[in-house]
């Protein structure tokens, strides 16, 4: 690939070093494991968590006379993704053989796809922000291809002193890596390049994201260079399996590679592990070229090809992705851009919103969802799968505040026992006595017993009549939060005296 600098140096993003600034230079390859029962080229199955060696077929095994068959649901998967990445559809493929000799891969090389992969070239914007002044900066990052290839087996040199254990279950699982330009210029465009395309492809339904199982991963590309300067030597740092592990390994490399040139060495271009306990990079391997692989063709597979009419019928049922639904949010709705992206960050975020915001107030649904169930979620330490408020629940606190059956605080204490017990909110409002008190010949009999108390109060409230918040509050209080807030506030108003403004 011809590497193209498409950025403009940009001084916020530069790293101090003893002898000026720098720039960092990233660029990402992403391993997403395609979701199919079944893997790339057999019928093995794809399930995780399965008993070492149970997912093996024999063509995965390479048994001799065992031929690969392509998985279609696969291919349609591949250019789903491509479709969300806005990218190229190439409608002919080719699968080469990469050859090496590891026992990860029985038989001792990895079916891919080199010159002509199945996805060209496409884009993803991501959103960096809010800064101080509550802005987002919008970036668009590129997309060199994505192609498919077999995963490999998973290597085990611990479980006894002299022997090393293969287990061959992802052998030959489809895996779709997606590779980005060298287009990122710091940690934090990583960490939301590699957010955003993980939620692209679970709202595409092609990839559960699921980085802990080792179905998501990326190798991250880092290199330095002096501000407007040709791009450095790179370092790939491989497998990173978390996106906080992504920013860390990114900051320590830049770091390293900068010490070194400022002290007069050169970088090596090599393969590199991170050590999440150290927080640092350590060498693996010289990173190998192409003609190390020594691809070519693969004879057991004939060219893939299909139609345009395919790739139609495939983009005629995509779903609506991250940034569509985002900026319908803030049209439609009237959310603010932060609110938005919030909610549009996890599919099933987005989902649950919806369903709570029809019919209802778009504002007041986001700020339900967004301050009071996932503030919730993150202190139980419970994803928004797990919740045990459901859409309709929350739905029924919001429509109990509208028809002024409870007020804004006891729907807040309403909610916490929905979230800690269960039931109907209508029901516990109902059974617990927590209607707001709506009778104005109550409600006033408690304001003339606080102002009749609180003389000295009184007075202030004369002189300085944005005082009288006191007065509401202390009202609210004796009322046990449930008196209706605005038919206090008037009525306090009302007999001290103070007009509206």
């Amino acid at each position: 690939m011809t590497i193209v600098d498409v950025r403009t140096p940009d001084p916020k993003r530069f790293i101090p070093g003893a002898t000026g600034d720098w720039e960092v230079i990233i660029g990402m390859e992403v391993h997403a494991q395609v979701l199919s029962k079944s893997k790339l080229f057999s019928g093995a199955s794809t399930e995780f968590g399965k008993a070492p060696n149970s997912n093996v077929s024999l063509v995965d095994a390479a048994m001799p006379g065992m031929l690969p068959v392509i998985n279609e649901e696969c291919v349609r998967q591949a250019v789903r993704t491509g479709l969300g990445l806005k990218a190229k559809i190439n409608n002919r493929s080719i699968f080469d053989r990469k050859n090496y000799f590891y026992p990860d891969l029985p038989q001792g090389y990895q079916i891919s796809q080199f010159k002509d992969p199945i996805v060209g070239e496409g884009k993803i914007v991501i959103s960096l922000g809010p800064d101080r002044q509550g802005q987002f900066e919008d970036i668009e990052i590129g997309i060199e291809r994505l192609h498919l290839e077999q995963d490999a087996g998973k290597l085990m040199h611990d479980q006894h002193p002299t022997m090393s254990y293969v287990d061959l279950n992802r052998s030959g699982v489809a895996l779709m890596e997606i590779v980005s330009k060298p287009d990122m210029r710091s940690s934090d465009e990583a960490k939301a390049y590699m957010t955003k395309l993980r939620s692209i492809v679970r709202y595409l339904g092609t990839c559960d994201g699921n980085m802990d199982e080792g179905s998501m991963r990326a190798d991250v590309n880092v290199s330095v260079r002096r501000p407007g300067e040709a791009f450095g030597t790179r370092c790939e740092i491989k497998n990173v399996n978390s996106i906080r592990f992504i920013g860390q390994a990114i900051e320590y490399e830049a770091r390293r590679q900068i010490a070194i040139l400022e002290e007069g060495g050169t970088i090596d271009q090599e393969t590199r592990l991170f050590d999440p306990g150290k927080g640092e990079t350590r060498s693996m391997r010289s990173k190998e070229d192409a003609h190390d692989y020594r691809y070519f063709p693969d004879p057991d597979l004939l060219p893939l090809e299909f139609d345009d009419a395919f790739v139609e019928e495939l983009k005629a049922h995509l779903p609506e992705l991250p940034d569509d639904k985002k900026a319908r949010f803030v049209a439609e709705l009237g959310l603010s851009v932060y609110d938005a992206s919030v909610l549009v960050s996890e599919k099933a975020i987005a989902d649950y919103f919806e369903a709570v915001a029809e019919g209802r107030d778009g504002k007041t649904a986001a700020n339900w969802v967004i301050n009071d169930l996932l503030g919730a979620l993150n202190k139980a330490g419970k994803g928004i799968e797990e919740t045990p408020v459901s859409p309709a629940q929350l739905g029924g606190i919001i429509d109990l505040i509208k028809a002024e059956t409870i007020s804004g605080k006891i729907a807040k204490d309403l909610f916490e026992i929905v979230f800690a017990e269960g039931g109907d909110p209508a029901d516990i409002v109902e059974a617990r006595g927590m209607k707001q008190v709506t009778d104005t010949g109550a409600i006033e009999k408690a304001v003339d017993d606080i102002i009749a108390a609180n003389p000295d109060q009184v007075a202030k409230v004369k002189a300085k009549p944005t005082l009288a918040g006191w007065f509401v509050g202390q009202v609210m209080k004796a009322t046990g939060g449930k008196a209706n807030p605005q038919a206090v506030q008037a009525l306090v108003k009302s007999k001290l005296g103070i007009e509206d403004e």
